[in-house]
């Protein structure tokens, strides 16, 4: 069962585990592959609620965005019981480490993939906070006008990012 939110309400939840970890799905020729991401973007422009997802060009989920032009944002809503979050950080290990070249994370996992209601990537119901995106805008990063600090941590051996600019076409609390 879904349960619609108003992204608002749920933005300093889904602002707080950011930074820890939040699953980004896409799927594309009949793959499926979740990847945790730990920086996005919630807000508003052109009028729209926006979800900005930062992806290197090297991850194989680039190219399930780049086919699709959607993707689901699973949040997982910690109660403090122990297994509980004990499974949704082996979650956001395995799929924060694993490449979807290599193995079915989903498969592994034992994930239960819950169809979207406006995007045909699925949500994650053990992570139920799920914000369904259609991607508006692509920009990829300029990486020579970021400031050196900055290339030197997170640019040394690996692709700039892609930030995707996708409208929260649906947004709910899977039960």
């Amino acid at each position: 069962m879904r349960e619609k939110i108003d992204v608002a309400e749920y933005a300093p939840t889904i602002l707080r585990e950011l930074p820890k970890g939040v699953l980004l799905t896409a799927s594309a020729d009949s793959r499926v592959n979740p990847m945790t991401i730990g920086w996005g973007t919630l807000g508003i422009e052109w009028g729209r609620e926006l979800f900005v997802a930062y992806v290197r060009s090297s991850r194989f989920t680039y190219g399930l965005i780049e086919k699709s032009g959607e993707f689901t944002v699973s949040v997982p809503m910690r109660t403090g019981e122990k297994d509980l979050d004990q499974r949704i950080n082996r979650i956001l290990a395995v799929c924060g480490s694993k490449s979807g070249r290599d193995i079915d994370k989903v498969a592994e996992l034992g994930l239960t993939l819950v169809e979207g209601e406006e995007v045909a990537a699925p949500a994650i119901q053990e992570l139920p906070l799920t914000l369904e995106c259609r991607v508006l805008y692509r920009d990829e990063q300029d990486e020579p006008r970021l400031p050196e600090d900055l290339r030197g941590r997170y640019y040394s051996t690996d692709a700039p990012h892609t930030a995707y600019y996708a409208q929260i076409v649906s947004a709910y609390l899977l039960r």
